[in-house]
């Protein structure tokens, strides 16, 4: 049985217009998604560890960083803490997006 990669399969469907649309839709959750599990790895931490930090579950942390959800400002303030990080919310016009 022939394996595909999963990037492989990503590639080929960027070419279809309506997937392309989609996943582009999903930009700024897959960023701040991203920017979740950046700053914890930065901080060499776990869910669990940061869960303890921010007086939270680790059940929380992954529904966090698992995307599908806006979470508040003071969530993220605390996450930034809990990760040693600083929290920075910038406006840009659209035209400097990627």
């Amino acid at each position: 049985m022939r394996r595909i990669r999963v990037d492989d399969l990503h590639k080929s469907w960027m070419k279809d217009a309506k997937y392309r649309r989609e996943y582009e839709a999903l930009e700024e959750e897959f960023s701040r998604v991203n920017a979740l599990m950046e700053a914890r790895a930065r901080a060499g931490l776990t869910q669990g560890e940061v869960a303890r930090r921010m007086k939270t579950t680790q059940a929380v942390i992954a529904r966090l960083e698992g995307g599908g959800s806006k979470p508040s400002t003071r969530t993220l303030e605390r996450y930034a803490a809990a990760t040693g990080s600083r929290l920075r919310i910038i406006f840009e016009p659209e035209a400097a997006r990627p």
